[in-house]
């Protein structure tokens, strides 16, 4: 079983809003790019979040709208191994220092996890940070199919409240 690595962190001294992943998945390894598999709908729902068409722009572009409206991604998790994509498959899993990056972020408001995975290591290592505000959102994965995309868009609104 091949060890899959995370990407580094896509924030600047601006980032307000941290959205943490868990790990990647094999399309997004595969082209270096969050978010790249076709059925994840992650770049659908915070086109609608910052009320701006990202589907179908520059992957590069994509990340520079997020920086510019105060949106940093990264994953909670550094590496693992895996077969496929899927969380549920994840095993000797190395955990980031979220908290000790999160330190580095002057302007950091909130944290938002994109799916379970994310929040169950997330909230146990920026528990008690009074600080920061920690927001649970359904997986933007196709995987996820409990929530319809509109569904999860109306969850995902409420980052709105940290946008620039």
């Amino acid at each position: 079983m091949a060890l899959k690595i995370a990407f580094p962190p896509s924030v600047d001294a601006d980032t307000r809003l941290l959205i943490l992943g868990s790990l990647p998945g094999d399309v997004s390894i595969a082209r270096q790019e969050y978010y790249a598999h076709r059925g994840n709908a992650f770049w659908a729902l915070m086109g609608d979040v910052l009320g701006e068409a990202l589907v179908g722009q520059p992957y590069a572009l994509r990340l520079e709208r997020l920086r510019a409206r105060g949106v940093g991604l990264w994953d909670v998790i550094a590496s693992a191994t895996r077969p496929g994509s899927l969380d549920s498959a994840i095993s000797d899993a190395q955990l980031r220092d979220l908290g000790q990056f999160v330190a580095a972020l002057p302007a950091l408001q909130a944290v938002a996890f994109n799916g379970r995975t994310a929040a169950l290591h997330g909230r146990r290592q920026l528990a008690g940070r009074d600080d920061l505000t920690l927001i649970d959102l359904p997986s933007s994965s196709g995987a996820h199919a409990t929530l319809s995309r509109a569904q999860k868009a109306e969850r995902w609104r409420v980052l709105r409240a940290w946008i620039v």
